[in-house]
């Protein structure tokens, strides 16, 4: 099969094509045959590594967590009726070599999840994402367990960066949970982004005060803060969290490191929570992978322009290209197409 590897971290240019041989589905396994590779920061960031150029574990890497395609063969203990099932991955390449930027992979049967008929795109642009959004809408003391229709009702999310991609997935199964959603952007093009994914309402913190606004809109605050920079925005979430409010961090750069009053979050009883996917109890991730499935089924989440999440197409020979275009801050869903049509031929 043709697949794009890198065998040192580094830029983008260690990523090359290779022919290797397509790898069969193990015990609890399925093979699946990709159409499309979803591009997150999480990937450009793993093929980057500390700068040394230091060999990946395996000695070589497929990039890119998520992804869709068809399951086109399945190992030991896998029901055979999932084969020519559509299905969408996550965590392909977490400790493991076989990412989605290929035209096969295999990955434990949990982490392919039925796509019904929504779109392969879509389905490449589920994993990280709604993932670790769904994490940071349940996190909280207070907060449910599960999401669902009318699961936070009457409940107030404040998504810093409405326009990135866990912000528009946030915005998105906050709205579809009945939550009130207020998103802050730093232009009026990603104003318009975070309105059509469904924002309550929309702050531009260049140009408003972001916690004057918030405490108009909400006198009691906000429940869940659903951080993209926590170390830029301490200030602004400590003054509009709610009593018992969360703010969950699923994101940072470099060497970042965050200062608190910490008084007056004792006072609230705010819980502040580090969110990264990886690290989730399994059964947090399965709950998340479960809601997500259900929101899909229902179609109350989306991708596209119509609710606000661009979508920036790559060829699988421009992975580097599409690592690039993420790691540049390319506003909306970046994508690597492989096969439009896969079957099981």
């Amino acid at each position: 099969m043709k697949a794009m590897v890198y065998r040192r971290t580094g830029g983008p240019e260690v990523i090359a094509a290779e022919d290797i041989e397509i790898p069969k589905p193990g015990p609890g396994e399925v093979q699946v045959r990709l159409a499309v590779s979803g591009v997150n920061p999480t990937d450009w960031k793993n093929r980057q590594g500390d700068g040394s150029g230091a060999a990946p574990a395996e000695g070589w890497q497929i990039p890119d967590q998520d992804g869709s395609g068809l399951v086109v063969a399945v190992g030991e203990g896998v029901d055979p009726a999932r084969v020519n099932e559509r299905v969408w991955l996550w965590e392909s390449a977490y400790q493991r070599p076989w990412g989605t930027a290929a035209e096969y992979t295999v990955v434990p049967a949990a982490q392919a999840v039925p796509l019904g008929s929504a779109s392969y795109e879509f389905g490449a642009a589920l994993g990280v994402p709604f993932l670790t959004a769904h994490r940071c809408l349940t996190v909280g003391e207070t907060l449910p367990d599960r999401l669902g229709p009318g699961s936070l009702a009457g409940r107030t999310v404040l998504v810093q960066g409405g326009a990135g991609a866990v912000g528009n997935a946030a915005v998105q199964l906050a709205r579809w949970a009945g939550a009130y959603v207020i998103s802050t952007v730093s232009s009026p093009e990603k104003a318009r982004l975070a309105e059509a994914a469904g924002s309550n309402h929309v702050l531009n913190y260049r140009r408003q005060d972001v916690v004057a606004e918030i405490r108009k809109l909400r006198p009691d605050g906000v429940d869940v803060v659903v951080e993209v920079a926590a170390a830029v925005n301490a200030g602004t979430d400590a003054a509009v969290l709610a009593r018992h409010g969360t703010v969950a961090i699923y994101a940072a750069t470099g060497d970042e490191t965050l200062t608190l009053p910490i008084r007056p979050m004792m006072m609230l009883g705010a819980r502040w929570q580090f969110v990264l996917l990886y690290t989730l109890r399994p059964e947090a991730k399965a709950a998340a992978v479960e809601d997500v499935q259900r929101a899909v089924a229902e179609r109350a989440v989306g991708i596209g322009d119509e609710v606000g999440l661009p979508l920036h197409r790559f060829a699988l020979e421009h992975t580097g290209s599409a690592h690039a275009a993420v790691a540049a801050g390319a506003v909306g869903k970046v994508l690597i197409t492989i096969n439009e049509n896969p079957t099981s031929d």
